[in-house]
């Protein structure tokens, strides 16, 4: 028997698990192929917990109940109304999260959005994270190249939502944007710089510094709202390009890199906390130094160590305090007896 997996193509929606089986035709004697379809439940959601039904108080903790695309139950202090109801009226702050403790803390410590690095082939990372942030809007980042038709996107997009992502994000072209937003799934696209694709642009530089730039940035952005996007995170453009593109666009505009123009204000969490040693990007600011305080650590255990060592070959260590102390006679008789024996 053999699983696979049966989609309606014309909604791009999954519906179901279809097992296949040879079985014996009882009129004829001959063997034909059985489909055993099942409906699959994503009831009890990796992210979610055992998929029950949110308190109703959920409001009065500032949260919404949901119920995800991959149909298990939550609670989410945004929804995507919520989230396009403050374009214009309140800036967002984003972050990406690269481990369940980074999310953890961000959503502990208020964060409105985060996103998230979604692997297709090993997505344990990416339900952690889901885990550790449950009340907070999450969309999953998902591979460029991990799609070569509309159907690979509708599928990737789905394979995201199912493990309780709230949205996603993607480099796609719009044709790929449109079939995901088609299937229902919230999508967010990115415009200006596109690092992966930077060679159409220069390189990893400020895009937008010239009128035809700054026009196909706009119509980038125009292109993936056409395609039914809801946002778009807009990279290394000039401040006050983005300013005017965001009065001119219904999408939500996630700011990197790009100024205070846009509805959202996003970095990336090893940015904010100083993961990495320097060089940092221009458009980040470092409001944690961890690598530095990482490679004391480090260097705390080296110490550590060497001391140990020391202390073993100097004879300081074990000291009386360490040791078990039993008494004299027990020693007497214990060698006496082993003498004896031997």
């Amino acid at each position: 028997m053999t699983p696979d997996l049966l989609i309606d193509r014309a909604r791009h929606r999954r519906i179901s698990r279809v097992w296949t089986t040879k079985m014996a035709c009882p009129l004829r004697g001959k063997s034909f192929r059985c489909f055993i379809v099942t409906r699959r439940s994503f009831m009890a959601s990796h992210a979610t917990g055992d998929g029950g039904i949110p308190p109703r108080d959920a409001a009065k903790r500032g949260l919404t109940r949901i119920m995800t695309l991959g149909g298990a139950y939550g609670t989410r202090n945004y929804t995507v109304k919520d989230l396009l109801d403050q374009k214009g009226q309140k800036v967002l702050v984003e972050t990406a999260t690269f481990s369940p403790e980074e999310a953890a803390a961000a959503e502990k410590a208020g964060i409105d959005t985060m996103k998230v690095r979604f692997d297709p082939s090993h997505p344990d990372l990416a339900v952690a994270i889901r885990k550790a942030a449950p009340n907070t809007f999450m969309a999953f980042s998902v591979p460029l190249v991990a799609a070569a038709s509309e159907v690979d996107a509708v599928r990737l997009a789905y394979d995201a939502m199912a493990l309780g992502a709230d949205a996603i994000m993607c480099q796609w072209s719009p044709r790929f944007v449109s079939a995901a937003a088609e299937g229902g799934v919230p999508v967010q696209g990115h415009a200006g710089l596109v690092p992966r694709k930077s060679t159409w642009t220069g390189g990893l530089k400020a895009v937008g510094k010239t009128l035809e730039e700054a026009m196909w940035v706009y119509r980038e952005i125009k292109a993936l709202e056409d395609a039914g996007a809801y946002a778009v995170e807009v990279e290394v453009i000039p401040e006050k390009l983005l300013a005017e593109i965001s009065k001119r666009t219904t999408l939500l505009t996630s700011s990197i890199g790009a100024g205070s123009g846009g509805d959202i204000q996003f970095l990336f969490a090893e940015d904010i906390l100083g993961n990495n040693p320097p060089p940092y990007p221009r458009h980040s600011k470092q409001y944690r130094q961890l690598y530095k305080m990482k490679q004391e650590m480090q260097a705390e255990r080296v110490a550590g160590f060497r001391e140990f060592i020391d202390d073993v070959q100097q004879g300081r260590f074990p000291e009386p305090a360490h040791v078990v102390d039993a008494p004299d006679d027990l020693i007497e008789t214990f060698t006496h007896t082993v003498d004896r024996v031997e």
